[in-house]
């Protein structure tokens, strides 16, 4: 009892998991709970066992004779087989079916609403050195480098790399998956509580891994619908250099001033002029090759291919913005 005791104070105790802010979540923990539920069981027997052992049957000091033989206990043997393999075999189907369940999306139902983009959500997210971007394709493919959802709505992440592997874990979400070049990878997700959340990759991925750091905010339903339709029509109106900036997770690896970036990965972009005039070339051309070929130009002591090239798919109307943003707040 005291072993056990012990054992269940330092599970109980100590905060070993981050606060669920999801349906998945919940049944993860669950099964860690279920699973530390057994191992503390197993470990107050087996230690009161060994206690009992050393007291019951210790020898003498003066004491040099063999033990007794002993040919075993056929019925000892069968229950301590028996038992653990039962054991096994429920974490086994409790751990089945709560993979099953966090892998199930529901689908939109006539009486649900066909058509709803939030019956489920999907979010396409695009990993690539490093930043996250996410895209609402129910919502004229609304861009975000931040991951906005709605609260007790299912989600379907898409996720795709554009270069290397990453792996796209939110601590309070529970679940975990990688991202790979050449092919989609799925996870769902249903917040159930409002806040903001740290989106990490916990693949190792090049030299700014530390600082390939996004946020998911978990807003209502219609503040979400709102946000989303409002960033849709924003879309189609004039191209903000510094959303472009935001949006792509610039910001992760450069410091600039007028977009509060302090990225140390890349070169200073407040000093745009200075490096132009070293690269002997007028600032907007530079700025311009700098992004859809960042290997032309290299200032000194900064390796090659570190960032991607995959910024030369950017639209011509966000390269243009975004080359005017940069070519201003670096004069």
């Amino acid at each position: 009892m005291l072993f056990g005791a012990g054992a269940a104070a330092v599970a109980l105790l100590i905060p070993w998991l981050p606060d669920s802010a999801s349906e998945q979540a919940d049944r993860i923990d669950f099964v860690f709970w279920f699973v530390t539920a057994i191992c503390i069981a197993i470990f107050a027997l087996v230690a009161a066992v060994i206690v009992y052992s050393l007291l019951k049957f210790r020898a003498r000091p003066d004491d040099d004779s063999d033990g007794p033989p002993v040919h075993g206990h056929t019925g000892l043997e069968i229950w301590w087989t028996a038992i653990p393999a039962a054991l096994v075999t429920a974490i086994s189907i409790v751990s089945a079916v709560v993979l099953s369940r966090n892998d199930h999306l529901p689908q939109a139902s006539a009486a649900s609403g066909q058509g709803d983009p939030l019956k489920p959500l999907v979010v396409d997210v695009t990993a690539q050195q490093f930043a996250w971007l996410f895209t609402y394709p129910g919502f004229d493919k609304v861009t975000s480098s931040t991951l906005r959802l709605p609260v007790d709505v299912p989600v379907q992440l898409r996720l795709r790399a554009l270069d290397v592997i990453h792996s796209f874990w939110v601590p309070q979400f529970g679940q975990k998956q990688d991202a790979v070049p050449g092919m989609v990878t799925k996870l769902v997700i249903t917040p159930k509580r409002l806040g903001t959340f740290p989106v990490i990759c916990t693949e190792l991925c090049g030299l700014g891994h530390a600082l390939m750091r996004s946020e998911s905010i978990v807003t209502s339903r219609d503040k979400f619908t709102s946000w989303a339709k409002g960033a849709g029509a924003g879309a189609s109106a004039t191209v903000s250099g510094k959303t472009v900036f935001m949006n792509n997770g610039c910001d992760g690896c450069h410091t600039f001033k007028p977009a509060g970036a302090h990225g140390a990965v890349g070169p200073d972009l407040d000093k745009l002029a200075e490096l132009a005039r070293r690269a002997g070339k007028p600032l907007d051309e530079f700025i311009r090759e700098s992004i859809v070929k960042p290997d032309a130009y290299v200032e000194r002591g900064y390796p090659k291919g570190v960032m991607p090239a995959t910024f030369s798919t950017l639209p011509a109307a966000q390269l243009d913005a975004l080359v005017k943003y940069l070519s201003g707040g670096s004069k």
